[in-house]
């Protein structure tokens, strides 16, 4: 039989749970969380009061690029201008190539996931997307 680790729902609440806490010390500064399964398939989403629309739909993204790529979206962007390439190359309208997006990997190098954070700087996107994969405890 195949057995294979996947996202537990106790995982994904604690997750996002730390991330909405760190995102809260700034209220006045919204931003959109979403988590995806291996598959890209949401496993959970949250927008603070006031989160404009881009950044609900750019979270989305960041997390989807980090699983098809199997990598955080920052190294995909690096990647694209190692290779002097744009996004626009893939023929994929929902990747993006910005800060913001982490993959979710398991201890034997399986894509468990993605986390993706939009609303604030990329950095700090990506600050508190990395608190999200920390708070899986993989």
């Amino acid at each position: 039989m195949y057995m294979k680790e996947v996202l537990s729902l106790e995982q994904v609440r604690r997750s996002m749970n730390a991330m909405l806490e760190a995102a809260l010390k700034e209220p006045d500064r919204p931003i959109a969380i979403a988590i995806l399964d291996e598959n890209t398939n949401l496993l959970n989403y949250a927008r603070m009061d006031g989160c404009r629309l881009n950044p609900q739909g750019v979270a989305i993204r960041k997390a989807y690029t980090a699983v098809m790529f199997g990598q955080n979206s920052s190294d995909f962007a690096q990647r694209l201008k190692n290779e002097n390439r744009q996004v626009t190359d893939f023929g994929n309208p929902s990747l993006v190539a910005v800060k913001g997006g982490v993959v979710v990997i398991s201890s034997n190098g399986d894509i468990l996931g993605g986390i993706g954070v939009s609303g604030l700087t990329a950095e700090e996107d990506e600050e508190i997307a990395l608190i999200g994969l920390n708070a899986l405890e993989i």
